[in-house]
């Protein structure tokens, strides 16, 4: 899709695009960031055999994925890459970012509820009910907003989300996050400039904002959860969107 430099964003398109994906979610959100939401909810983040198990799982997603009315995929996973350190003439990922077209109105986007059921089946019933609180909170705010665009009268009646944006530390500071986030508003821009939204990580929010999202309100977004959960590690998280 675009090329600067050493970097080259792309659709992810293999196996093997899944796999270094994931090392750098991993590295992003488990080592570097020590996000408690995400490692719980990426059981084996830290091992071989669970990063396998976890680049199966995202890449069925992609493979699952739907399109709107206009035959455009409702999500894109771009992948980032520089030439391979270690092998000569190959590329590697070091950066990916997963973009959704989300409504509530049939054929502009997929529907969101934030139904985390399936995902949580293997839980214990104090993580279950700890992990669906954390993401009833997290993604309160971008489900109202949803509802809030399909009641406008907005043509279309849909927002481009920024699901997902990391990059392998090893990479960091070469403009890899501010590429594959300059990509997604490009393409919502084409899609018949749609707003942009994300929840913010201390890490990405920099970016984001460099770019254009603002803050809504002030402050990170609440963690309702009940007493038992108020010591448990919470990431803070920021609801950004394009229009704010």
């Amino acid at each position: 899709m675009t090329a600067n430099n050493d970097v080259i964003v792309s659709p992810c398109e293999t196996e093997q695009d899944f796999r270094q994906a994931q090392h750098c979610l991993s590295e992003a959100f488990g080592h570097q960031a020590k996000d408690a939401l995400w490692q719980l909810m990426t059981p084996g983040w830290d091992t071989e055999e669970g990063q396998a198990k976890q680049a199966q799982i995202l890449m069925k997603r992609w493979q699952s994925i739907t399109t709107n009315k206009d035959g455009q995929p409702n999500a894109l996973y771009l992948k980032a890459t520089v030439p391979d350190p270690d092998k000569q003439g190959e590329r590697r990922v070091a950066g990916i970012a997963i973009w959704k077209q989300l409504s509530f109105v049939e054929g502009y986007g997929d529907p969101f509820y934030g139904d985390m059921e399936e995902a949580l089946t293997d839980y214990d019933d104090q993580k279950r009910r700890f992990a669906t609180q954390m993401f009833n909170s997290l993604w309160k705010r971008r489900i109202a907003y949803m509802r809030e665009v399909e009641k406008s009268g907005r043509n279309p009646p849909a927002i481009f989300t920024l699901d997902c944006c990391a990059v392998d530390p090893a990479y960091q500071r070469r403009g890899i996050a501010a590429k594959l986030v300059e990509v997604g508003l490009e393409e919502a821009k084409r899609r018949g400039n749609l707003e942009c939204t994300t929840e913010g990580s201390t890490m990405g929010r920099p970016v984001y904002r460099r770019l254009g999202f603002k803050d809504e309100g002030t402050g990170d977004i609440p963690w309702e959860v009940d007493a038992e959960f108020e010591t448990w590690d919470k990431p803070p998280n920021v609801f950004l969107r394009t229009w704010a």
